[in-house]
């Protein structure tokens, strides 16, 4: 039997990669040196825990409990390291955060490294990406997610508020028919974000107790927000954007809002972990961090001046 967490992290780490190669890559060794040591662990443990071939990679049933008490085992050690070390005021280990690409990059980058300035003995990994499902973030300490949650087994911790806006560049308006009603979208140029396998051609507006539903025409779509955003900059049509990433055009001019008195779904901003009372020391520490540095008004919202 294994008697350290070192295999069990290997294992862990071979299952993630989904291949002895992208795992020997991931690793920086051999796939030889991957694929020896997973037939000594086989061997000290007497269980086939995998099915491999040059094109396949699947976990046996032994594998597939092996996998999951692993990541108990190591959960629960890394839990008794994190408040052994809470008890002399250290925080260390290493944190695993991951969050949208766009808003990552804007605002979750420099708040992972100004609190690593904070606690200069934590390892922390920052994975961005806009296609893993939410059901895929218990992979990692924390997630941050923005906009509606797919089923989860995890708790969704409130960060931010945030809106969403039908905008266009004024260019665009002044050449365009008026909108004075959402139907009237069905006869404009419209910019689409596909993302996350949602019917994002239709879109929702309320306003009071009536609620529309639009199927919009899209002349161009893209699955990069930052595509849509720059056409929409240079006058091709109308998108729909989280408030977080136009809120600096709309002050700026360079944007306005269409048909602002009819609302749309709230993309708000939280982060995905688990229980706070099974929390790690330095994962709860980074999710109240992250709170109160989008607190009281994030800072694509500024704060409402004082009565």
């Amino acid at each position: 039997m294994p008697n350290d967490g070192t295999d069990l992290r290997f294992f862990i780490a071979i299952t993630e990669a989904g291949s002895l190669a992208e795992a020997a890559r991931r690793m920086d060794v051999t796939p030889s040196a991957v694929s020896q040591h997973l037939r000594q662990l086989e061997k000290r443990l007497g269980l086939h825990l995998v099915h491999r071939s040059t094109r396949r990679f699947k976990l046996t049933d032994e594998g597939e409990l092996f996998y999951a008490g692993a990541l108990g085992v190591l959960a629960q050690m890394d839990h008794l390291i994190d408040d052994l070390r809470a008890r002399s005021g250290e925080v260390a280990g290493k944190l695993d955060v991951c969050g949208p690409l766009g808003f990552g990059r804007r605002y979750l980058a420099a708040a992972v490294a100004e609190f690593h300035a904070l606690h200069p003995k934590l390892l922390v990994s920052l994975n961005l990406t806009d296609i893993m499902p939410a059901s895929n973030a218990q992979r990692f300490d924390l997630t941050v997610h923005i906009g509606h949650l797919s089923d989860s087994s995890l708790v969704a911790y409130p960060i931010a508020p945030n809106a969403r806006y039908l905008c266009a560049a004024p260019q665009y308006l002044a050449r365009c028919p008026p909108l004075l009603k959402p139907d009237d979208l069905a006869s404009h140029d419209c910019l689409v974000l596909r993302e996350n396998q949602e019917d994002v051609t239709l879109w929702r507006l309320r306003k009071n107790r009536t609620e529309v539903s639009v199927r919009v025409p899209p002349v161009l779509c893209s699955n990069d927000g930052d595509v849509v955003k720059q056409w929409a900059l240079m006058g091709k049509g109308i998108m729909l954007r989280s408030e977080w990433d136009v809120a600096d055009h709309l002050r700026a001019g360079r944007l306005a809002r269409v048909l602002a008195d009819w609302q749309l779904p709230d993309a708000d901003v939280v982060a995905l972990a688990g229980q706070r009372d099974n929390m790690s020391a330095r994962v709860r520490l980074f999710l109240s961090f992250l709170q109160e540095r989008f607190q009281p008004a994030p800072p694509w919202r500024p704060p409402a001046a004082p009565a």
